[in-house]
């Protein structure tokens, strides 16, 4: 599998991201290896919390969360999805199935080995930890669920996510930074739109963002419907604590949080909430909130 590394200096000075990045290598399921960037802070045998980010951010998303996990004595870990941040980017887009990156990221969750995990995951974040929480569920402690869902293609998607696919396949400039902007209620700074666009120095780069809302499972036909179908059997089985914190003015997932409360017997009594001037990326607008929330959730 061909693969684009981003040149370290793309990532220098960035506001408010002075993380060390530490790295992993995977197999790429065709008989080599890809590297896997992530941000490993606080001390190493505390209760780690795992952030995972979607579409089409990095890790840099949770900058200001960081801090407040550790400052709580807690290990806060978060991965750059291959295909983003400091991770590889494989070059085709074919090379990119749902399938595939569970499997890079269970690649990457083992060998750095976490245990007793509270899993923090937006947008894609959900759709892959998710799967992994219901592929090795004895790792994880909690999870919170912030801006995402584990669909099958059984529901009829809403028409804000299929207006957002259409554009991710046609726009000409498929610009991160203006993405995460648009998504946000506070909005960010010009300085934070280009950190979001330092991992794509150009198109090339841009191969598993593109490809990303194509993989979402929107039929009942799609190659991972089963496969979530299947997780879902695991999750509405597990007694693991669940909390949902979405954001008030996210079209795309309006609602997707009583799905959890539905179907995961480890959200009922929790301290739901949905926070006000709160887009999709709810870290941007909210991302204090959310790691208090996540923080008394874990002492509760």
């Amino acid at each position: 599998m061909e693969y684009l590394r981003t040149p370290d200096e793309h990532f220098d000075n960035l506001p408010d991201f002075d993380f060390a990045p530490n790295y992993v290598d995977v197999d790429d399921t065709l008989g080599g290896r890809l590297r896997v960037a992530y941000v490993d802070e606080g001390p190493r045998d505390a209760a780690p919390v795992l952030m995972m980010h979607g579409e089409p951010s990095w890790s840099y998303l949770y900058r200001h969360m960081i801090p407040i996990f550790t400052a709580g004595g807690h290990r806060a870990v978060a991965p750059d999805l291959i295909g983003f941040g400091r991770s590889d980017k494989p070059t085709e887009r074919s090379d990119y199935t749902y399938q595939r990156h569970v499997d890079w990221m269970a690649g990457w969750l083992e060998q750095v080995d976490l245990q007793g995990i509270t899993l923090v995951c937006q947008d894609w974040g959900g759709l892959i930890g998710l799967r992994l929480l219901a592929q090795m569920p004895d790792r994880f402690a909690r999870v919170v669920v912030a801006n995402t869902a584990l669909p099958t293609g059984d529901q009829p998607m809403s028409d804000a996510f299929l207006a957002w696919r259409e554009y991710s396949q046609t726009v000409p400039d498929f610009n991160a930074g203006r993405i995460v902007y648009g998504g946000t209620s506070q909005k960010i700074s010009e300085a934070e739109v280009a950190a979001y666009n330092a991992p794509f120095p150009d198109d090339r780069y841009k191969a598993g963002a593109r490809q990303f809302p194509a993989l979402v499972p929107a039929t009942p036909d799609d190659p991972a419907s089963d496969a979530n179908r299947a997780a879902w059997q695991v999750l509405q089985q597990l007694d693991i604590p669940v909390l949902t914190v979405f954001g008030a003015d996210d079209k795309v997932m309006a609602g997707v949080d009583k799905v959890f409360h539905k179907l995961m017997p480890g959200a009922a009594g929790q301290a739901h909430q949905v926070l006000p001037d709160a887009g999709h990326f709810l870290q941007e607008d909210v991302g204090a909130e959310l790691a208090q929330a996540t923080l008394d959730f874990m002492a509760g």
